[in-house]
C-alpha cells in the first residue's frame, strides 16, 4: 500500500528534523519530494482505479461519487498530518504528537476505509496482476475473518494505543526512525480495522447496530482512561519532550496534560456520540424487527 510507503518516510523526516521554535512555524512544511511525490503517486493510482471501474460501469457506478470524497478527505487528512508544520511540531511538543496521532486514527482511517481504496487499487492493476492477486488472496480469508471480527479488532486497535503510549515503547518510537514509522502505520492500520467493523459489518441491523453502541462505549471508556491518567499525572511520562517544550512557553506536566485533554475529550465526544446514534438506529431497528414479526405471525394465523 502506497500510503504504508507515505508513513514511513515522513517519519524519517520528523524524526531527524530540529525542534520547531515558533519563529518558524509556519514556514515548516515538509515539502520534500520524498514526502509530496508518494502522496501523488497514490492519488494518481486511486484516479485511474476509478476511471477504470467508471469505464465498464458507468460514471458513479462501482465507486460512488462519496466514496471519492472520502478519498480526498483521507488524503488532506494525511497531508495535515505530514506535510503540514503539524508534522514537525510533533517533534517539539507531546499535544502536537497526540493531535497527530488522532488525525490518523478518527479522520484519514475511517476516510480510507469509506473510499475503497483497496477496491480501487485492483482495478489499477493490469488485469492479470488483478486476478493474481485475487486467487492469492483467497488463502489469507480465514485469517481476514478473524482480525475483521469486532472483539479482535477493537482489542487489538486498544492494545496498539496503550502499548505506544507505555513511555519505553513510546520514547523508543521518538529516538528511533525505523520504531517511530512503525508506530504510525500500526495506528493507522488498526484505526482502518476498528472503523470497518463500523462501516461494513455485514450482520442484520438489530445485531450489528447493538455491538456497534458496545463497542463505542467501550472505545469511548478506554481512551478516557489514558487522557485521564495523562491528563493528572504529577510528573511527565516522556523526558525527551522536556528540551523542546520551553521554547513554546509550556512545561513539560503541561504539555502533558493538554496531550492528555486531546486524547480524552475529542475521543470521548466522537465515540459517544456516535454509540449515542448507533443506540437510536438500533432501537429502530429492533422495533422495526418486532413490527415485521407481528404481521408475520399475523399473516401465518390467517392462513
Amino acid at each position: 500500500m502506497l500510503i504504508v510507503f507515505v508513513l514511513v518516510i515522513s517519519d524519517i523526516h520528523q524524526v531527524s528534523a530540529q525542534p520547531l521554535t515558533p519563529a518558524g512555524l509556519w514556514s515548516a512544511w515538509n515539502t520534500e519530494f520524498i514526502v509530496l511525490f508518494p502522496l501523488e503517486i497514490t492519488v494518481f493510482v486511486y484516479v485511474w482505479g476509478v476511471w477504470n471501474i467508471w469505464r465498464r460501469a458507468g460514471r458513479g457506478h462501482g465507486v460512488s461519487y462519496k466514496r471519492c470524497a472520502a478519498f480526498v478527505g483521507a488524503i488532506l487528512a494525511l497531508g495535515v498530518a505530514l506535510v503540514s508544520p503539524l508534522d514537525i511540531l510533533s517533534g517539539a511538543l507531546f499535544s502536537a504528537h497526540m493531535a497527530q496521532h488522532l488525525i490518523l486514527i478518527l479522520v484519514a482511517a475511517p476516510l480510507l476505509v469509506l473510499s475503497d481504496f483497496s477496491l480501487v487499487l485492483l482495478w489499477a492493476l493490469p488485469g492479470s496482476n488483478a486476478r493474481r492477486i485475487g486467487r492469492k488472496a483467497r488463502g489469507f480469508r480465514p485469517w481476514w475473518l478473524l482480525i475483521t471480527q469486532p472483539v479482535f479488532a477493537w482489542t487489538l486497535f486498544t492494545v496498539t494505543i496503550w502499548g505506544w503510549h507505555v513511555p519505553s515503547l513510546y520514547q523508543a518510537a521518538l529516538e528511533n526512525n525505523t520504531i517511530h514509522a512503525f508506530e504510525h502505520l500500526s495506528f493507522l492500520v488498526t484505526a482502518m480495522l476498528f472503523w470497518r467493523v463500523l462501516i461494513h459489518t455485514s450482520s442484520q441491523k438489530h445485531t450489528r447496530y447493538g455491538i456497534a453502541v458496545l463497542y463505542l462505549f467501550t472505545s469511548a471508556m478506554q481512551g478516557g482512561i489514558l487522557g485521564a491518567l495523562l491528563t493528572f499525572a504529577s510528573q511527565p511520562w516522556y523526558p525527551l519532550y522536556e528540551s523542546s517544550t520551553r521554547l513554546w512557553g509550556v512545561t513539560p506536566i503541561q504539555d502533558q496534560q493538554f496531550a492528555g485533554l486531546i486524547m480524552w475529550l475529542p475521543v470521548g465526544a466522537i465515540f459517544t456520540l456516535l454509540a449515542v446514534l448507533y443506540f437510536g438506529a438500533w432501537l429502530r431497528a429492533v422495533e422495526s424487527r418486532m413490527t415485521q414479526e407481528l404481521v408475520s405471525t399475523g399473516q401465518n394465523s390467517e392462513a
